[in-house]
């Protein structure tokens, strides 16, 4: 056992719908023409990134124009190709008002306008993009529950949640929280150890890793503490890929199934994004990343 591929790069189950194990997120995608989000968008469902992410408050970084540009830029794209709908599952987070920051009492108006902007009737995925510690979580479930009834959205997921908060919901929404979206990557490791990994377990949650490569800082030397970059040259160079490949598949190979956001605009980038699924990681190689991560040994 010890010397096993602990990737598992079969598809994932996302409550009863299926995805693959890497999917597309539109943080990026901004700043340019419909044209050009739709070849980021065609490039990644042509290599198995059938979930396409998204949030209502994407289009504030990267150049973008206001709340809520990325879903108009992507609608812009399923008006100007419709059957790209049917290849993916669509997902939307909502929640966030800049300047509030937080109000789960504006999820269902927010649910509604991400429909308009994106220019379809139904959601696949609808996530609470960030805890709104300021509502009763009975009070966000019976708001989630109408979406779930009116058919506006299909599933129900979290984002940036802490386990309790996650749990808190539940009581409330039993059986209806399929998703859970943290930040995980070798650099950031909080899901191995706060118990979001296990309530994915517990539940049969997906997990959805955002920032899977750090923001860009594992994939080049000197970004990260020397100990870290040391065992990822040594793997990438081992295994002949590059330490984004690496750092991607360091993400899969967790017994929960996690899926990788990739977030990438670079076509040849999102495209390379494959090759982390032929990667092989072992117990001892994936302890090694933790570790060094860590900067100490467990005990």
């Amino acid at each position: 056992m010890t010397n096993t591929n602990l990737l598992d790069t079969s598809p994932r189950q996302l409550g009863d719908q299926t995805i693959g194990p890497l999917a597309y997120g539109c943080w990026r995608l901004v700043n340019m023409s419909v044209d050009g989000a739709q070849a980021r968008i065609e490039c990644a469902l042509e290599h198995g990134m059938n979930l396409v992410d998204t949030a209502d408050v994407y289009g504030l970084d990267w150049g973008g124009t206001a709340f809520g540009s990325a879903e108009e830029l992507l609608g812009g794209v399923l008006k100007q190709k419709p059957e790209l709908r049917r290849q993916m599952v669509l997902a939307s987070k909502g929640g966030i008002i800049p300047g509030v920051p937080y109000d789960s009492g504006y999820l269902e108006a927010a649910c509604e306008a991400s429909l308009r902007r994106l220019g379809v009737e139904q959601l696949d995925l609808y996530q609470i993009h960030r805890p709104d510690m300021l509502s009763h979580p009975e009070e966000t479930a019976a708001i989630l529950d109408r979406l779930l009834t009116s058919g506006k959205i299909r599933q129900v997921g979290v984002s940036n949640h802490a386990p309790t908060q996650t749990s808190a919901l539940m009581t409330f929404l039993p059986g209806k929280i399929i998703s859970q979206q943290s930040e995980y990557s070798a650099l950031h490791l909080a899901p191995l150890f706060d118990g979001t990994f296990d309530q994915c377990m517990q539940h049969e949650q997906t997990m959805l890793a955002w920032s899977p490569l750090g923001g860009g800082t594992l994939t080049e030397l000197g970004g990260v503490p020397a100990s870290l970059d040391k065992v990822l040259e040594r793997l990438a160079t081992r295994e002949d890929v590059d330490r984004a490949t690496l750092c991607l598949a360091f993400v899969l190979a967790h017994p929960a199934k996690p899926v990788a956001i990739v977030g990438s605009i670079d076509q040849g980038r999102i495209a390379s994004a494959r090759n982390s699924l032929k990667v092989k990681l072992t117990r001892t190689d994936v302890y090694e990343i933790i570790q060094a991560s860590m900067g100490e040994d467990l005990p």
